[in-house]
């Protein structure tokens, strides 16, 4: 079956706000998706014709099985593109997602199983978030916040949470990116901030704010 683009989006957001909350509102999707709830509520209909959506007006909607399993399909091929922009053509961190959200709808399956086979069956996009398999399989991994890590516990960059450009252009002056190792020195009680060390020898002071966008693990991640 299938889809356009619109309702590819759609599903993917779908599956995006799910993680936060079991079931969606239409003022939820609307906001992220910057429509009109009207809009919602058409595609809401389509969808769930569609066997891709669990929906009841008034009660909000989730996606079905086959609407998850899509979803996840949609997402492995953006944060596919993703690593080949970054890993093959030089795009920054944070470039990509604008060019991945084109090319996410090219579906040719077979295009996609090369492009893995290409990258070297890579696990995680730029932005640490992980790539599902071919079966739609995503890895777990255990990570905590930067501002959680407790002093002077080597660590290592592995997801960013706020993926804006802002946010990514302050990691990139303050040269943090993933996989790059950090230490928590100091901790200042006036605002919040921390001082850390990262890699081997440069200091840096990063608000609270920032702290809790990056997440970290005591493992370097293997692919990207």
């Amino acid at each position: 079956m299938n889809f356009s683009n619109s309702e590819e989006n759609y599903l993917k957001a779908i599956y995006h706000l799910q993680a936060e909350s079991d079931t969606v509102s239409t003022s939820a999707l609307a906001q992220q998706l910057k429509t009109k709830p009207a809009s919602i509520t058409d595609m809401m209909k389509k969808l769930s014709a569609k066997g891709l959506l669990n929906y009841k007006p008034y009660y909000g909607f989730t996606l079905s099985a086959e609407g998850k399993k899509i979803a996840l399909t949609i997402i492995r091929r953006h944060r596919l593109w993703e690593f080949f922009l970054a890993q093959k053509l030089g795009f920054n961190w944070d470039e990509v997602h604008e060019v991945a959200e084109e090319l996410e709808h090219v579906s040719s399956k077979k295009l996609i199983e090369k492009l893995d086979a290409y990258l070297g069956f890579p696990e995680f996009d730029p932005h640490g978030d992980p790539i599902p398999d071919s079966k739609g399989r995503v890895r777990p991994v255990q990570k905590i916040s930067l501002y959680e890590l407790a002093f002077h516990q080597p660590a290592f960059v592995h997801h960013v949470s706020n993926q804006s450009t802002e946010l990514l252009e302050l990691l990139k002056h303050k040269h943090i990116t993933i996989g790059t190792q950090l230490e928590v020195k100091k901790h200042f009680q006036f605002d919040n901030s921390l001082q850390i060390k990262i890699k081997a020898n440069k200091t840096e002071t990063i608000s609270e704010q920032l702290a809790k966008n990056i997440f970290v693990t005591y493992e370097q991640a293997k692919k990207y």
